[in-house]
C-alpha cells in the first residue's frame, strides 16, 4: 500500500492529537515529579505511556476514524512513537557528545526543536502508513 496526498484535515488532526498529547505527557511529568516527588525516570516512563495513549485515542478516533483501531495498531503506534523519541535523543547526542554543542541552548535546539521536527515527521509518515494504512485511491490529493 503506497500512500497517497495528505490532506489539510490529517495533518490538522495529527497535530491536534499530538498537541493534547504533548499536554499530557508534559502535566502528568510536571505532577508526578514536582507534586508527587516521582524519580524523574519512573516519571517520565509513565507520562510518555499517557501521552502516546492520548495520541493514539486522538488519532484512531479523531483524525483516522474510520480505520481499524485495536491492539495491534495500539503496539505499532508505541513503537513508532518510541522510534521517534530515539530520533530525537539521537540528535541531542550526535550534537551534544559528537559535535561538543554543550550549553543549554544548544542541547534543547537539537533535542526538543530540531530532533522533534524529524521525530514529528517521522510519526506521522509511520501512523499513515503502519498503524492506519488507507487503500490507495480512498484518501484525496491535498491539491485537490
Amino acid at each position: 500500500m503506497r500512500p497517497v496526498g495528505v490532506r489539510r484535515a490529517e495533518l490538522v488532526g495529527f497535530a491536534l492529537a499530538g498537541i493534547c498529547a504533548y499536554a499530557a505527557d508534559l502535566g502528568l511529568f510536571v505532577w508526578l515529579r514536582s507534586g508527587l516527588g516521582w524519580d524523574p525516570i519512573a516519571a517520565k516512563s509513565l507520562s510518555f505511556v499517557v501521552g502516546c495513549t492520548v495520541a493514539y485515542v486522538g488519532n484512531a478516533f479523531g483524525t483516522y476514524r474510520g480505520s481499524r483501531a485495536g491492539r495491534r495498531q495500539y503496539v505499532v503506534f508505541f513503537a513508532v512513537n518510541i522510534a521517534g523519541a530515539l530520533v530525537q535523543l539521537l540528535c541531542l547526542g550526535i550534537t551534544h557528545y559528537g559535535l561538543g554543542l554543550t550549553s543549554p541552548r544548544a542541547d534543547t535546539l537539537s533535542g526538543a526543536v530540531f530532533g522533534m521536527a524529524l521525530a514529528t515527521c517521522l510519526r506521522f509518515w509511520g501512523t499513515r502508513t503502519l498503524v492506519f494504512p488507507v487503500e490507495r485511491g480512498t484518501r484525496t490529493s491535498w491539491t485537490g
